[in-house]
């Protein structure tokens, strides 16, 4: 096992990247100058493979990852939904497991080898993890018109890596001497593509210098295009459910995007153990829980279930199902097992539905009589996506974009009115906009822990969630970033909210993506909104108002359009909700309105 030491380069990576999420520690750099040389000769994977990560636990001396007789569970993995041979989606890109026994190489220490892999998209994840510490280094990807391009890339320490952004947590540890606590953490980290190129092959990091070990065990390119989001949520939490035993959820949720042929995406984000998916479906709502006609059967992989392993996702077949724009669908899913936890969006401020236990598989009834329950959360269901169409618009925010304190069951929610603009008018490309606000989430810290059954469904840190909840949405064209108001509220510096935008903008741009940024909104006359809030909350606006376009292609001022114009600090009592820190569904539709719909096309300075 060879363990590096740090050199100047790969301190510098990983002191620029201590500020940064985990999982978005993959970043472009410029392709070397001159000619380009020839590449070592492209092998699969698998063909690499020099390092031992997995043991059984009656044999766990067969494995050493770390260099020092430690291995990953292979029982951990299996009960995980993680055995070998198993396709797996994460943040949208589906990677294939290595198909190995226990014991027998499966993964490959980086170190500037050739990989073959074939495709086009827009990013390339990389399943690893660091030994040793995390590790980092620099490769080539070549594509198949002969250009290249280099990129950057860290693996967080499979033991001290952050739980927020992993892949997948294991309990255990296995050493020749037997088994001791974890947890040990597995990562999926992306680097970005050049837009409209086929990949040939890749050059693994050379680590040289680096304290840790970088460790692959797949890669695989991630195309989120054709595709245009219709409607979204974030997964905000973990938290206890039910029990809920052979019962079907009818989600409400109301399209953006229209389109003839339609997706679902489902997510077990968050979560230590698989979730059985019997079957799913879409319909139009008509009224209550009934759809107005039968609904259309959705399939994965030409198969009516799914299981989705912990901390994966799971996209349906398209089917021939035309979503219109701008109405309340029906999704339904049916849990056949128990499930007592499921990774949930809280404030969804809409009713959505249950069957009575033991009811069994509902998904194909019209009728809403079998669903006597009802719920104010949306579990599992994070996107339905459309084909065609010119791609997605994301907002990433808090509660003001989540909408809490807009009246329920209405979509008044700021996003929805920009939606409804944005189809209602033929001048401009018709964008789906997708709302990944989370009530109580902040730009540079984590409410929820990222790892287990918690109360707390703030999210993880705008950082830790940008690559799930913007990056890799379908073909996202624009992300508009509001959110501060809970980071300066609870106390982080205007210094830090600034920097965390910074960053953020800088990894959307890597992937090519138009940022726009909006100012923080008003909010004196909430119990924690001090003078001292007020001031962090000046200066955050102030560096957005004088940023003339050096960190963002565009700024929205939020912040004038529901200030009370005789006293700036606080929220126009027209645009209040009554709390004095979210807006009513007067101030939401104000906000929306007021933006001017081409400072959000891709393309524009």
């Amino acid at each position: 096992m060879r363990v590096r030491r740090w050199g100047t380069t790969a301190l510098t990576l990983l002191l620029t990247a201590a500020a940064l999420p985990a999982t978005g520690l993959g970043t472009a750099t410029a392709a070397p100058a001159g000619p380009a040389r020839p590449a070592p000769r492209p092998l699969p994977l698998a063909r690499h493979f020099d390092n031992r990560a997995v043991s059984d636990n009656s044999a766990p001396g067969a494995a050493d990852f770390d260099g020092a007789g430690r291995s990953l569970s292979a029982q951990d993995l299996a009960a995980a939904g993680w055995s070998p041979g198993s396709a797996l989606t994460l943040d949208g890109t589906r990677l294939g497991l290595p198909r190995t026994a226990p014991g027998a190489p499966d993964n490959v220490v980086a170190d500037g080898q050739a990989v073959a892999v074939p495709g086009r998209g827009e990013a390339l994840t990389f399943l690893v993890a660091g030994t040793g510490g995390p590790a980092a280094g620099a490769g080539t990807v070549h594509y198949r018109d002969g250009s290249r391009s280099g990129y950057e890339l860290t693996a967080p320490d499979w033991r001290s890596g952050p739980l927020s952004t992993k892949a997948v947590a294991l309990p255990h540890l296995n050493a020749p001497d037997g088994q001791s606590a974890g947890p040990a953490r597995l990562y999926a980290v992306t680097v970005p593509l050049r837009a409209g190129r086929e990949v040939a092959s890749v050059v693994l990091p050379t680590t040289h210098g680096s304290a840790g070990a970088l460790h692959v065990f797949a890669v695989s390119v991630r195309d989120t295009g054709r595709r245009t989001g219709s409607w979204a949520a974030s997964t905000a939490g973990y938290r206890a459910v039910g029990p809920w035993t052979d019962r079907t959820l009818r989600l409400v949720v109301h399209s953006g995007a229209g389109g003839p042929r339609a997706r679902i995406r489902l997510a077990n984000t968050f979560a230590g153990t698989p979730v059985d998916i019997g079957a799913a479906s879409i319909a139009v709502r008509g009224a209550g829980a009934a759809a107005d006609r039968g609904p259309t059967a959705l399939t994965f992989g030409r198969k009516t279930g799914t299981r989705i392993a912990a901390g994966a996702e799971a996209f349906s077949d398209p089917v021939d199902f035309t979503v219109p724009a701008g109405a309340d669908l029906l999704v339904s899913i049916h849990l056949p097992g128990t499930v007592t936890a499921a990774p949930v969006h809280q404030e969804a401020a809409q009713l959505s539905y249950l069957s009575a236990a033991g009811s069994g598989d509902r998904t194909a009834e019209a009728g809403g009589t079998a669903f006597p329950e009802t719920m104010t959360v949306w579990p599992f269901l994070t996107g339905v996506d459309v084909e065609g169409g010119p791609g997605s618009i994301v907002a990433l925010g808090d509660s003001i974009t989540d909408g809490v304190k807009s009246t329920s069951g209405t979509n008044r929610r700021w996003p929805d009115v920009l939606a409804r603009r944005f189809q209602a008018q033929h001048t401009l490309p018709r964008y789906g906009v997708l709302n990944h606000g989370i009530s109580a989430n902040r730009i540079v810290t984590d409410r929820y822990p990222g790892d287990g059954v918690s109360t707390d469904t703030g999210g993880v840190s705008a950082q830790h969630r940008l690559e799930r909840d913007v990056l890799a949405q379908p073909s996202a064209r624009t992300v508009v970033i509001f959110e501060g108001i809970n980071d300066v509220r609870w106390g982080t510096s205007s210094d830090e909210v600034i920097a965390g935008l910074r960053a953020l903008a800088r990894r959307a741009h890597e992937r090519g993506l138009r940022v726009v940024a909006a100012t923080i909104a008003p909010c004196e006359g909430y119990p924690d909104c001090t003078p001292a809030v007020e001031a962090r909350r000046q200066a955050v606006n102030a560096f957005l108002r004088a940023d003339a376009g050096t960190v963002f292609d565009a700024t929205l001022d939020f912040d004038a359009v529901v200030r009370d114009p005789q006293r700036p600090q606080r929220m126009l009592p027209a645009y209040d909700s009554g709390d004095h820190l979210h807006p009513g569904d007067a101030g939401l539709k104000a906000l929306a309105e007021s933006v001017d719909l081409r400072k959000l096309l891709p393309g524009r300075r």
